[in-house]
């Protein structure tokens, strides 16, 4: 088994306060060209709610929530935010940490969701610093499909308490991402869409659902001439023949901007026009489940690290507002 003195929670970082959003957004599109157009457009949805994004405070919460259990002192670390990584493991080698788990808030393959996290982990050690170990992809686990199938199964009971229909539709979402990148996603291709299906799949049975389901995307940014996975939510919640529909986030660990604004913003707003009853089930969050998850992957054989050929970078970076924005 794997032997780790300490547990590295690494994410993707948010604004806290309006003059935070377009420094932020600075930082997450450094390098790539995005207009400013388009960053001032983002940050339109940030001061919507306040220039705070849910997802450091809900970051928080899974520390603390994995402090009991982790077994050893548990840390937290951005990419684009405070408190940056680099920071975070700083500090960490102060205190003495010498090998840590890092477990990433992006559950499947490809190179925004996992390589980009290697990226990371390389840029924030430093010689005599503390051995980062990235964790494994865990879609399929069975602590990340029982958290999603018990917010799903609440998400139905909530529809059918205030509308009255049980036989909902369940739609999964996962974040788009360019169809170039889909197909370079794992060693041979095309894992961040079949992991995504597994997991679907996984929580209709969990549910011990037989009714056919729906994998869509959503958060596509870039321009309109790169091709990016579709169908898009609410193109897909426009044309949706069923009587009521459950958006099941999959993609996301965490009620993040693009979940609350991209979700039960938009796509809500789709519903309604259409009077279709719609309900939009919880991320994994602090689920008991998910916390324990974490454990179980910590105790786990150390992974191995994924090829460098592996999810690589592409070629050409669009000028796109990327992953969890």
């Amino acid at each position: 088994m794997a032997h780790y003195d300490a547990l590295l929670v690494l994410s993707f970082g948010g604004p806290e306060g309006p003059d935070d959003v377009m420094p932020f957004l600075e930082n997450v599109v450094r390098g790539r060209g995005v207009p400013r157009e388009r960053l001032l457009e983002v940050a339109e949805h940030y001061q919507s709610f306040g220039g705070v994004s849910p997802i450091n405070g809900q970051n928080r919460d899974l520390v603390e929530a994995l402090r009991p259990v982790a077994g050893v002192p548990v840390y937290w670390g951005n990419r684009n935010w405070h408190p940056f990584g680099e920071e975070t493991v700083r500090r960490m080698a102060d205190d003495g940490v010498r090998r840590a788990a890092v477990f990433a808030t992006s559950a499947y393959a490809g190179y925004s969701s996992c390589r980009q996290y290697y990226e990371d982990i390389a840029r924030i050690s430093f010689d005599g610093g503390p051995e980062l170990v990235k964790l494994r992809h865990y879609g399929d686990h069975p602590g990340f499909v029982a958290a999603m199938a018990d917010h799903t199964r609440q998400a139905l009971d909530r529809l059918k308490d205030r509308a009255g229909h049980d036989h909902a539709r369940l739609v999964f979402t996962a974040h788009s991402i360019p169809v170039s990148m889909a197909e370079t996603a794992g060693p041979s291709g095309g894992l961040y869409e079949a992991q995504l299906r597994r997991t679907a799949e996984l929580v209709n049975r969990a549910l011990g659902r037989t009714a056919p389901w729906d994998l869509v995307w959503q958060s596509r940014s870039g321009p309109p001439q790169v091709p990016w996975l579709e169908p898009d939510v609410c193109d897909h919640l426009r044309e949706l023949d069923a009587e009521a529909a459950v958006l099941v986030p999959i993609g996301f660990v965490s009620d993040h901007m693009e979940v609350v604004y991209d979700l039960d913003t938009e796509a809500r707003q789709v519903a309604e026009e259409r009077g279709l009853p719609m309900e939009r089930a919880s991320t994994a969050g602090t689920h008991p489940a998910f916390v324990r998850m974490v454990r179980e992957l910590m105790d786990e054989p150390e992974p191995v690290p994924c090829a460098l050929t592996c999810c690589p970078a592409p070629k050409r970076r669009q000028a796109q507002v990327p992953d969890q924005v």
